[in-house]
């Protein structure tokens, strides 16, 4: 696999790289485009749902289903990198460290490979905060619009749902929870 066909100019990498090195650091890189893709498509995410733009906020999702499944195959690399590694370092692939992965390169490559997986995984703390800042303003939105939908009924004995969620045809909940299906008050 050579390094420009994953993206890598050869001169990124460390003189002396050998091949798994060389595909850590290629691996590594595609980790981080595609991390850099994702937290830009949840930010502008983010300005469409507090901008209440709907249109927006699916074709973002579109954009975000497509980076997830392209994720996939970067995912499939990172199992076959990891069986490698524990094969040489000899442990099982679930195990395999940074650390223990720069230990099978030369110090430069290592290096790389640190700051790599360092840069990636702030992108992706990053990611996981905006994303988690995002479900929580959907949630409040989705409240508030819960809150006004709920308001905004005129019929409120008439098909709405009760506190519990259960259906309320007519029939109307009296102290205690008690539900009086006719109103005999004149």
């Amino acid at each position: 696999m050579s390094t420009s066909a994953l993206g890598i100019a050869p001169a990124a990498l460390p003189a002396g790289a050998d091949t798994l090195a060389e595909e850590v650091l290629a691996h590594l890189h595609a980790q981080i485009a595609s991390v850099e893709r994702l937290l830009e498509i949840v930010v502008e995410q983010g300005t469409a749902i507090r901008t209440r733009d709907v249109h927006e906020v699916v074709r973002l999702a579109g954009l975000l289903h497509g980076e997830l499944s392209r994720r996939e195959q970067i995912e499939r690399d990172r199992t076959v990198l990891l069986q490698r590694a524990g094969a040489r370092l000899g442990i099982e692939p679930a195990r395999v460290t940074v650390t223990q992965l720069a230990a099978l390169m030369e110090p430069g490559t290592a290096r790389a490979v640190r700051e790599r997986s360092a840069r990636l995984q702030g992108l992706l703390d990053e990611l996981r905060g905006v994303h988690n800042c995002n479900r929580e303003v959907m949630r409040i939105e989705l409240a508030f619009l819960d809150h006004l939908m709920q308001s905004l009924q005129l019929d409120h004995a008439t098909h709405s749902y009760d506190p519990r969620g259960a259906v309320n045809d007519g029939a109307r909940v009296g102290a205690h929870g008690a539900l009086h299906m006719l109103d005999l008050q004149a």
